[in-house]
């Protein structure tokens, strides 16, 4: 692992980090923020998985986690948004697919396939390399995320039963399956059987049997892509359907950028914290 840059905030240490990752066949870049808690030894973890287009830096720059991650002693790990390089296949015209489009899914189509592996990398590969290189308790982890990081979020803590103590989105894909911006990302990851799809669909998860504790959802009224992209009533059903409590807000004015985020961001540190420290 390497260290590309640390600068103090809020008297902890934001980090930036790139390694060689197996999962994906190419280096990934990621950033984690330690709270000044962790000189004293390991705190809590909260995953921040980010939406189409991103990087580890957007929500580094513009979503405002640091004093509430300080204040409440939780770390904040940011994961890109798929694999990336000169080797690695791209539609460099359709910013719904392929880099920065990873959807949080493994590929099981050519080309894909062999980079676009997504689930494990977040699953599996870097939640290893975290814990072995940085002062987190693992044992206290909360996930969150936005637009395809809050569908990443909430079928990461479907699939992964009893890892994650607490699941958060903004504006979250609630049912990427049939959604207009990540149908086709699917047919072209998974092939065209949506048998396959369904494990990395939250409402098609919840319908299988899959359970979290409790949901938070926050989701601006005013989102462009509300009606044919995010859908989150469809959420809000399913998790009616299986007794899953669902904190759903619906916000008067917000729309789908990081003006958004950051102004609800410290209500969700806030809310992890509870749990994850709990």
């Amino acid at each position: 692992m390497e260290t590309l840059s640390t600068a103090r905030s809020f008297e902890g240490i934001q980090g930036v980090y790139r390694h060689r990752s197996e999962a994906c066949q190419c280096d990934m870049t990621f950033a984690v923020f330690l709270p000044p808690q962790a000189k004293d030894g390991p705190v809590p973890l909260l995953w921040y998985l980010s939406g189409l287009t991103c990087t580890h830096q957007n929500v580094m720059d513009k979503g405002e986690y640091r004093r509430a991650a300080a204040e409440h002693g939780v770390a904040i790990i940011c994961p890109d948004t798929s694999p990336r390089g000169e080797n690695v296949p791209d539609e460099k015209d359709n910013w719904q697919f392929g880099s920065g489009a990873g959807f949080y899914l493994d590929a099981t189509q050519a080309p894909w396939s062999t980079n676009y592996r997504m689930a494990s990398y977040i699953g599996d590969e870097l939640p290893a390399l975290v814990a072995a290189n940085f002062p987190v308790d693992m044992e206290r982890q909360g996930i969150f995320g936005h637009s395809m990081g809050g569908h990443g979020a909430i079928t990461q803590a479907l699939k992964h039963k009893g890892r994650f103590k607490s699941v958060s989105a903004f504006a979250p894909i609630a049912r990427p399956m049939v959604a207009g911006w990540s149908r086709p990302a699917f047919e072209k990851y998974l092939g065209p059987d949506e048998a396959a799809w369904r494990t990395y669909d939250s409402v098609a998860l919840i319908e299988d049997g899959a359970r979290v504790a409790e949901l938070l959802v926050d989701q601006g009224k005013a989102d462009g892509f509300l009606d044919d992209g995010l859908r989150p009533w469809l959420l809000e059903d399913a998790c009616a359907k299986a007794g899953i409590p669902l904190t759903l807000n619906m916000r008067d004015g917000y729309d789908h950028s990081y003006f958004f985020i950051s102004t609800f961001m410290a209500d969700h540190i806030a809310w992890h914290a509870q749990r994850v420290k709990g």
